[in-house]
């Protein structure tokens, strides 16, 4: 995935570098497109590619021999697949005094459903029943703490609907419990909410604004609504409640942009999860919308770069 960097090059102009694996990935070509119609340069980098100088009082980045520096922002798009190596380099530009749009630390929080769904619930924020467990001595007690079948089952490191699966029957869901169970690995045991009709909206939070929302909807005879699943997009209106829990999951979270996937349920608004990476294809084809424009605008805003372009004292260098 990507991760953007931002640094003043004068007269209100912000030089922009996007850290991506991929340059024809769909949201680093529209945040490319987006910076540049607002004036903007930009340019890519590979994230990986980065390598870091963890000095005492001095904290460096390097990409192909050369310091990066001078950086006001860093905008992250961290992959799943390089969480811990895109947050070490997230970390990295926090020390150098640079401002984070998702800092480390919310994204760590964000990617660890376990902790997420904790902390939501701490907060009272809706969400499915949850069980969590590696190995549990009584299968069926755990079953029927979540309210029995249909449930679903999912495995604690799955991805885009990856390691889901729904149990409809009380003896599916043993089977299916036993069989990770069996992969020694954590799992997360949920309600099935079947009212939700295998559809979920994911709403697009920046700042404390929902700025795009779209309804999800599985294919026929598939649950999972992930687009990556074959899941199809389009537009939707949210309900004040829904707007409301979208942006307190992302404030609960640390998060100035999210995704943050609901279901519409009989008791209201329940959160599945809450995404630090959230992709734009989707969204901005079912909606309209241009979302990646409202994310270089919020971060214009955050660094106050055209009321106050004087007011921070930075170096100028390569990168």
């Amino acid at each position: 995935m990507v991760t953007l960097l931002i640094y003043l090059s004068g007269d209100n102009v912000l030089k922009i570098g996007i850290l991506s694996r991929n340059p024809d990935l769909y949201s680093t070509r529209r945040l490319v497109e987006a910076g540049q119609k607002l004036g903007h340069e930009v340019e890519v980098i590979d994230t990986l590619h980065c390598y870091m100088n963890i000095a005492a009082h001095a904290p460096t980045i390097h990409y192909k021999g050369e310091e990066l520096v001078g950086f006001d922002a860093v905008i992250p798009r961290i992959g799943a697949s390089i969480t811990f190596y895109g947050t070490a380099v997230l970390r990295q530009f926090e020390m150098m005094g640079v401002y984070p749009l998702n800092e480390s630390v919310a994204i760590s929080r964000s990617r660890d459903k376990l902790r997420s769904l904790q902390l939501l619930s701490r907060k009272g924020i809706g969400m499915p029943v949850t069980g969590f467990a590696h190995k549990p001595d009584d299968v069926q007690d755990l079953i029927k703490m979540v309210g029995g079948a249909p449930l679903v089952i999912k495995l604690l490191e799955g991805t885009q609907g990856i390691g889901v699966v729904l149990a409809e029957t009380k003896k599916a869901a043993e089977s299916v419990i036993e069989a990770f169970m069996g992969l020694k690995t954590n799992i997360l045991v949920q309600e099935f909410v079947k009212e939700a009709d295998g559809a979920d909206i994911r709403c697009l939070v920046v700042g404390d604004k929902v700025v795009a929302a779209m309804k999800r909807q599985a294919q026929p005879g598939e649950f999972r609504s992930n687009l990556h699943r074959g899941g199809t997009a389009s537009v939707v209106r949210i309900t004040p409640a829904e707007r409301a829990t979208a942006v307190q999951a992302a404030k609960v979270m640390g998060l100035n942009v999210a995704g943050v996937d609901l279901l519409r349920s009989s008791s209201g608004p329940k959160v599945m999860e809450v995404n630090s990476s959230p992709g734009l294809e989707g969204i901005e084809a079912s909606t309209g919308k241009d979302v990646a424009g409202m994310i270089i605008k919020f971060i214009e805003k955050q660094i106050d770069i055209k009321t106050n372009p004087l007011s921070r004292t930075r170096t100028r260098g390569k990168g």
